[in-house]
């Protein structure tokens, strides 16, 4: 499932979020590792310390492994499209957010991988 704007979640859904995040931070520490063997790609076009730090801290505690990837790590605009971008992670990550410029860039990383993406912020959306 993607989260690419707040209107993909009923309110039932969002309460259901609240209510998770709420038990997570009841446990920190002890909520196992429900996210081990799991590697999350973070895209950043535009930087930002609060959401890049709150990111890696949420996978690490849930025994995940983030990788942060910056605009400049990136071949978008350099010869790689950003539907071949969410091809190639697609075959090496189990998740993607993406925190962008446009919003269309959102949108073709979750037309074109395999796995869950997740709007970290665009033009549109802050979800």
């Amino acid at each position: 499932m993607n989260l690419i704007s707040i209107a993909d979640l009923s309110g039932e859904d969002i309460l259901r979020l609240i209510q998770s995040a709420e038990a997570f931070r009841a446990r920190r520490g002890r909520h196992g590792q429900p996210l081990e063997g799991k590697s999350l790609a973070m895209i950043f076009e535009k930087p930002s310390t609060r959401t890049r730090v709150s990111l890696e801290v949420a996978a690490w505690e849930l025994g995940g492994h983030p990788l942060y990837l910056s605009a400049n790590e990136l071949q978008l605009g350099r010869g790689e499209t950003i539907a071949d971008t969410a091809r190639v992670l697609s075959r090496y990550v189990h998740g993607i957010t993406a925190r962008v410029h446009s919003h269309g860039t959102v949108l073709q990383l979750a037309e074109n991988a395999s796995v869950p993406v997740i709007n970290a912020l665009s033009d549109w959306e802050h979800p």
